[in-house]
C-alpha cells in the first residue's frame, strides 16, 4: 500500500495560519524529510496529494508539485475538513485542483490526441480527462510530495534518480503508488520524470512498455517543439533550437507504442 501520510499531518495542516497556508516550505510542522546535497538544502513538505484513482486507464505524471499547487491543495483540504467531510473525500478535492490546467493542458490534449491515445482509451479527446471522463485518469509527479531546493521549487536539479534521498522519495511514494495502476498508461512529462518512470521500471514497480515516453514538455515555452511534433510547423521553419529527426522519431516510436497497446 502506498504510504499515507494525511492522518499524520491532519494537526498540522488545522493549525495553519493563512499566511501558513501560503507557505507551506517555510512550515516545520509541514516537513516530511531533508538533506544537504553538495551545498543545497532540499526539502520535502507535505501537502495532501495521496488519492489515488485505482481505476485510472491513464497517469499523467509531472517532476513535483510547486508552492501554489501545495498551498492550493492544504487549503482545499483543510476547507474540506472543516466542512466535515471525511479524509478520502478531502484529499480527493485536494487533488482535484491541483491537475494540469491552462495552455499546458491544451497542449497535452493535443499531442496525445495526435498520437491516438483517445483511441486507445475509447474517447473523442484526452480533453475528456478533465470533464465527464475524469474516472479514467491520475495524476501525480514523480516526486509526490513539494520538493524544495534552498527555498525555491525544485526544477529537476539535482538529479532525483542521481541523488539518493530523492530518489528514496520517488521509489517510496512515487513508485508504489504507480505500481496499483496496473492498467494505466504512463505519460512522463519532460525527460527528468521519464529518467524516473525508467528508474522505477527497472526496479519492477511499473511496465515500461506501458510508459508513452517522448513527448515534447506540453509547456507554453516548448511551443516551436509542439508545432513540429503536431505537423503544424514544417521543419524548414525551425529554429536551431528544434531537432526534427528527433521529434519525427519520437513521435513514431509513440504512435506505434499506442497501436502495440490497442492490440
Amino acid at each position: 500500500m502506498t504510504p499515507n501520510l494525511f492522518s499524520f499531518y491532519a494537526d498540522a495542516m488545522a493549525c495553519l495560519s493563512p499566511s501558513g497556508l501560503a507557505d507551506p516550505h517555510v512550515q516545520p510542522s509541514l516537513k516530511i524529510d531533508g538533506a544537504v546535497v553538495g551545498d543545497r538544502q532540499i526539502d520535502l513538505v507535505y501537502a495532501p496529494f495521496e488519492h489515488i484513482n485505482r481505476d485510472a486507464r491513464i497517469a499523467i505524471v509531472g517532476l513535483t508539485p510547486g508552492k501554489l499547487q501545495a498551498s492550493n491543495a492544504l487549503k482545499s483540504a483543510t476547507e474540506a475538513l472543516q466542512r466535515g467531510l471525511t479524509a478520502e473525500d478531502a484529499l480527493r478535492c485536494a487533488k482535484a485542483v491541483a491537475s494540469f490546467s491552462g495552455p499546458m493542458r491544451a497542449n497535452l490534449v493535443a499531442m496525445l490526441d495526435h498520437i491516438g491515445v483517445n483511441g486507445l482509451l475509447g474517447l473523442r479527446s484526452t480533453s475528456t480527462l478533465w470533464e465527464e471522463r475524469s474516472d479514467l485518469a491520475h495524476f501525480t509527479s514523480a516526486l509526490r510530495y513539494p520538493a524544495f531546493v534552498d527555498g525555491e521549487n525544485w526544477s529537476g536539479q539535482p538529479d532525483m534518480v542521481r541523488t539518493p534521498p530523492m530518489r528514496q522519495w520517488l521509489e517510496a511514494y512515487t513508485g508504489t503508488e504507480l505500481a496499483l495502476l496496473r492498467n494505466a498508461v504512463l505519460v512522463p512529462l519532460g525527460p527528468r520524470v521519464t529518467s524516473a518512470l525508467q528508474h522505477l521500471a527497472k526496479l519492477g514497480r511499473i511496465d515500461g512498455a506501458r510508459i508513452l515516453e517522448g513527448l515534447p514538455h506540453p509547456s507554453g515555452s516548448n511551443a516551436e517543439r509542439i508545432a513540429f511534433f503536431l505537423n503544424r510547423k514544417p521543419a524548414h521553419l525551425c529554429s536551431s533550437k528544434t531537432n526534427p529527426i528527433a521529434l519525427d522519431t519520437a513521435r513514431a516510436a509513440l504512435v506505434a507504442r499506442v497501436s502495440r497497446l490497442r492490440v
